[in-house]
């Protein structure tokens, strides 16, 4: 990757023609962006991981994956990642194609510089924004491109009225996203009401949701509004929607449908104006299989889904969150913010976080308040942790270490040299310099490491 300003907007360039991928390279240099090159479809998805463009410039036919397969894979991840197509094949056939699939743009060679650079500034204007810090979503702390996506996704739903599901397992921030929407939406002067719908009995549930008049049941001695009125002309957020019984989702969804409450013991319909947006950890569709949850309010709620990561799938994000986590408690004890040893961070960063970020404020609120000293130790960091028979290293994260190492050691053992590395993993000499690449490892370390070895026996 060729990081060229890092103030610059960030275009990921794809082309197996070498000498076409060095000529955009440098045209894009030239007009000030940021640019990171790859000679294959895969290896740009690899970059994916750890590189956040603003767009993505790639050429049609490509030995391998080519370009319209690629543009299928990004949309995977991002779904609103602006891509532009390159071909030396230029016809209406494909470019119909490319339209139908998302591509933002089709430029035919010979490229012309002054249609590229226009066209590359017209995509990025539409991902930039979101990767400012912005007032509506300030709560949400990320520099991760999963997170943009989100982000962007949730800015734009914000600006209609439509329900929203938000989903994502327990600990992933699912009210700071709701209350993110709200922010960015034409009610945010108006009522945000958070309810979890699982920590109230359901007997209960009804009215304080609905409310209920006075006498209704044992216990009402006045009348009470429900959390419909109270939200109106706002946002209600249903945590945990799946905790719901039945007997209630029926009502709901009547809401949901005439935009009216009745309150428990009432005959009046109340007009009501609620966004409604809701969220659970569970499988709803398992749900909905089993005859728990309704189908039909499933639809209603479900008009809009996005989809939370787990912390693990953006670890990008634990040293902002760590860092935010000990200010935070700096200052509600008001003392002297502490910090984690390198080592403690790198296992922070190692671990796979079943319990996502709520876990990990957990975690800093309790080394912060155990740590004799300002600087938080990796032992101490370590027997806050599950044991090991509680924290196994998912698959793919297991594999992705192993090759790591291996790699590593490899170039140990060949000072540094990819030739001799590739011929001792059995693998030619481009597909193991891919790898290095894929894992950021710098083979420079291994040649000095070897130099400074010698020189010391030389001494």
């Amino acid at each position: 990757m060729k990081d060229n300003n890092s103030n610059s907007v960030s275009v990921l360039v794809v082309d197996d023609d070498h000498d076409l991928l060095q000529l955009l390279d440098m045209r894009l240099t030239a007009a000030g962006f940021n640019t990171c090159c790859c000679s294959s479809g895969q290896e740009a998805l690899d970059k994916l991981d750890n590189f956040s463009p603003s767009a993505v410039i790639t050429d049609l036919k490509m030995d391998g994956m080519d370009g319209m397969q690629l543009l299928e894979k990004i949309h995977q991840i991002r779904p609103l990642l602006p891509v532009i197509m390159l071909t030396a094949h230029g016809s209406i056939p494909d470019a119909v194609v490319a339209a139908q699939k998302g591509v933002f743009a089709f430029l035919t060679k010979p490229i012309n510089k002054q249609e590229l650079i226009t066209t590359l500034e017209q995509a990025c204007n539409t991902t930039t924004v979101v990767n400012q810090p912005d007032e509506w979503s300030s709560n949400i702390i990320t520099r991760s491109p999963r997170m943009f996506e989100l982000l962007e996704q949730a800015k734009m739903v914000a600006q209609s009225n439509v329900s929203v599901f938000i989903t994502g397992d327990s600990g992933t921030g699912k009210e700071l996203l709701a209350q993110a929407i709200h922010s960015a939406s034409r009610r945010h002067n108006n009522p945000f009401i958070p309810i979890n719908c699982g920590a109230i009995p359901s007997e209960l549930l009804e009215s304080e949701l609905f409310g209920h008049k006075k006498g209704a049941f044992t216990g009402a001695n006045n009348d009470h509004q429900g959390l419909f009125q109270a939200a109106d002309q706002g946002t209600l957020f249903l945590d945990e929607i799946g905790d719901m019984p039945l007997s209630l989702q029926v009502k709901l969804l009547r809401v949901l449908q005439e935009e009216t409450v009745r309150p428990v013991g009432s005959t009046q319909h109340i007009p009501v104006d609620v966004r409604v947006i809701a969220a659970t950890h569970r499988h709803i569709e398992k749900q909905i299989s089993t005859g728990e949850f309704r189908e039909d309010l499933f639809y209603r709620l479900n008009v809009v889904n996005l989809e939370l990561p787990r912390l693990r799938d953006r670890k990008e994000d634990v040293p902002l969150l760590v860092n935010h986590f000990l200010n935070q408690v700096a200052s509600q004890n008001n003392q002297t913010q502490r910090k984690f040893s390198e080592e403690a961070m790198q296992l922070l960063m190692g671990y796979h976080w079943p319990g996502n970020i709520r876990q990990l404020q957990n975690l800093v609120e309790r080394t912060v308040a155990l740590s004799p000293s300002k600087v938080i130790s990796e032992s101490l960091v370590r027997s806050s942790l599950p044991t090991d028979e509680q924290a196994i290293t998912p698959l793919t994260e297991a594999k992705q270490a192993f090759e790591r190492n291996y790699v590593k050691q490899l170039l140990k053992q060949t000072n540094g040299s990819i030739p001799d590395a590739a011929k001792l993993a059995g693998r030619n000499r481009s597909d193991f310099y891919k790898i290095v690449k894929r894992h950021n490892i710098d083979t420079n370390h291994f040649v000095l490491a070897e130099t400074s070895r010698v020189a010391r026996q030389l001494t």
